[in-house]
């Protein structure tokens, strides 16, 4: 059984800087697509960053250049580096994977996590 767990979320003051990440178990990790998509109260589900199984990374237009996706095959880890935070990307933040190629909406990926907390504030 696939498991993801979602790790390092936590509030900072707008202009930080937070590292997520994401342990997977119970999958060939590096088969994986992988992602990380967000979601804040009353909003709907966006996807921020992207990375398939030999590390192509993609990124919507608002992040910015400000979000940095990675994987560590060997460590089973995703990580998602975020820096120069803003108040609107507070969000409930999830980690999402499926075996390459993935279904086109990241919520609808096979494996989702329960997610981490980013509160950023002014």
């Amino acid at each position: 059984q696939v498991h993801l767990v979602e790790s390092g979320g936590g509030s900072v003051q707008s202009g930080g800087s937070l590292r997520l990440s994401c342990a997977i178990s119970g999958a060939t990790f590096g088969q994986y697509c992988m992602g990380w998509f967000r979601q804040a109260p009353g909003k709907e589900r966006e996807a921020v960053a992207h990375i398939e199984s030999d590390g192509n990374t993609r990124y919507p237009d608002f992040v910015e250049g400000r979000f940095t996706i990675d994987r560590d095959d060997a460590k089973n880890t995703l990580y998602l580096q975020m820096s120069n935070l803003k108040p609107e990307d507070t969000a409930m933040y999830y980690c999402a994977g499926d075996p390459c190629p993935p279904p086109s909406r990241m919520w609808e990926y096979n494996y989702v996590g329960k997610g981490t907390q980013v509160t950023v504030s002014q």
